[in-house]
């Protein structure tokens, strides 16, 4: 088992003639500099790939000219999904240049602690965001708005530059994602050429995409889900880009139909959030073939399905590309897919691989101290080269030499693992370890909910459980008895507080914040007196 490798090398190439290094993003992009019928789709504009590509080299060769050779070339987009974020990762190619993908829901110092970790030299805005930059300071950056007269200016002299690829290196940084920081502070994960260029080459393969499909992106591309599920996938089939500022369920099926999209991405809850849109009778009449990502539940999955009459594919994985899981045909609905080795469940305290997971005759999982434990890559880090300047993470995530993915499962005894929350999601009730992802799954079974959390409030002894849900027309009573009816739901599984809301604190990647949850002091809607199996209302506070 071996360690990390060094960061990847940010070291300048030479013009190759357009022949890029196999591995590269480079060599999936060189290909398209002469294609005119595909491209990138924006609101009412179409620029085929000839012409990105052309106005990826002006903004190489400005940005070139701006970078000090002796710092690291990297340049923040702190941008939405526009247009010019696509034209500035195509110039990161050919000027070998790294972008960061900075978060514009990040503030203040935080936002600002992000610029320095990643040593950004260069930060470029839009006028949607520029104000984020107010209170920080920018004496060791330069700003530039692409919607100021001066963007055009610093642009002017390189206009009719060519596109010219370097030789390029696989393994040489091409992009810093940060982490959603669903589970703590940001993290900024190393994207070497080779980790974008082989998932997007992989995926476009999978599903057969290429010169006359369109892949639909309104996933935020500072995160890695729309770059490698999204942007990757369409420069690896020589498929067009229907970009969308932002995700906007009302808008989905519009899109699908205006750009006759054959391929979206999606990761967290969009599902959740577009099966909420009132249904139509032309719901199955679109386009769409491939729904892919992650974090959907089984219910959303088979609701969008079959209302839209698309292929959903939901895998697992994460930024950092450690561990990789995905379904199979056979796969059962509430399973994220065979665990593959080297990918094994172990016991995070032992590190000893986990029991099988048995079952009742109900289905409810039995050894939930023994099977339950943490979805590792046994072998090693898989794509993951290291957090920029964190080395005290990348130790904390590779410990003994093995990928550890902070996320809890269990396996069954025909090899498929199931999710069961992250592992400070591991709630200690009555001395018993249970994790929250199985209750979550019984919960969303009911058709009345549309999005449940269930985390962990200390009590004066373990935890107890709550849960948050987004419901409609959803009683106490009902509640009580649709539980009641759930074979696989132990007396412990019930939470022990209720929440109704109206939606559910997320990231910006649709990821719930369940600590923002738990640190939450708002009465409860429901609660369980004396730990009877029965919801009431919850006594007024005075």
């Amino acid at each position: 088992m071996r360690p990390l490798p060094p960061n990847p090398p940010e070291v300048m190439s030479t013009p190759n003639h357009g022949l890029p290094a196999p591995g590269t993003v480079g060599a999936l992009l060189a290909p398209l500099r002469e294609t005119t019928d595909s491209g990138l789709y924006f609101e009412d504009e179409f620029v085929c790939w000839r012409d990105h590509l052309r106005l990826s080299a002006t903004r190489a060769a400005a940005l070139r000219g701006l970078i000090d050779p002796d710092r690291p070339r990297h340049v923040a987009l702190l941008l939405e999904n526009i247009p010019e974020f696509s034209y500035l990762l195509g110039a990161a190619v050919l000027g070998e240049l790294v972008v960061v993908g900075l978060n514009p829901t990040r503030r203040g110092a935080a936002l600002a602690a992000d610029i320095a970790t990643a040593d950004c030299q260069v930060v470029i805005v839009e006028n949607s965001t520029t104000h984020l930059l107010d209170d920080i300071d920018g004496a060791d950056i330069e700003i530039f708005n692409v919607d100021d007269p001066g963007w055009e200016q610093l642009l002017a002299p390189y206009i009719d530059v060519d596109p010219e690829f370097g030789c390029g290196n696989p393994e040489g940084l091409l992009m810093l994602i940060f982490t959603s920081g669903t589970s703590g502070d940001p993290k900024a994960v190393q994207c070497s050429h080779r980790k974008l260029a082989a998932s997007g080459t992989m995926l476009s393969k999978r599903f057969d995409l290429g010169p006359e499909d369109v892949v639909y992106l309104s996933m935020p591309m500072f995160h890695s889900n729309a770059i490698i599920a999204g942007w990757m996938v369409a420069i690896a089939g020589g498929s067009s880009v229907a970009l969308r500022r932002k995700f906007s369920a009302g808008a989905f099926i519009d899109d699908i139909r205006r750009y006759r999209a054959t391929y979206a991405n999606y990761v967290g809850k969009p599902l959740s959030y577009v099966l909420a849109t009132p249904a139509r009778p032309d719901d199955t009449d679109n386009p769409l073939r491939i729904l892919y990502g992650n974090e959907a539940s089984a219910a959303d999955i088979a609701a969008t399905t079959t209302r839209f009459d698309v292929r959903v594919v939901d895998g697992f994985g994460s930024t950092e590309g450690g561990v990789a899981i995905a379904r199979t045909p056979d796969t059962p609905p509430e399973a994220l897919g065979p665990l593959v080795p080297p990918n094994q469940v172990r016991n995070p305290e032992t590190g000893e691989v986990c029991a099988v997971a048995r079952f009742d005759g109900s289905g409810r999982l039995v050894n939930a101290d023994e099977a339950v434990g943490e979805i590792v890559n046994s072998s090693g880090g898989g794509l993951f080269t290291g957090y920029y300047r964190n080395p005290q993470a990348d130790a904390e995530r590779m410990r003994g030499g093995i990928y550890h993915s902070g996320d809890l499962g269990y396996v069954d005894d025909r090899g498929y693992v199931y999710f069961a929350g992250r592992l400070g999601d591991w709630v200690r009730v009555d001395g018993e370890n249970m994790g929250t992802g199985p209750i979550e799954r019984v919960l969303l079974r009911h058709p009345s909910i549309t999005m449940a959390a269930v985390y962990g409030v200390r009590a004066d002894v373990g935890d107890e459980l709550a849960a948050a849900l987004v419901a409609r027309d959803l009683s106490a009573e009902q509640l009580t008895s649709f539980l009641a009816a759930q074979p696989d739901l132990g007396p412990k599984q019930w939470p022990t507080s209720i929440r109704v809301v109206a939606d559910l604190p997320r990231t910006d990647t649709f990821k719930i914040l369940k600590r923002t949850l738990a640190a939450d002091t708002t009465s409860p809607t429901w609660v369980r007196p004396d730990r009877t199996l029965e919801y009431v209302p919850a006594p007024s506070v005075p």
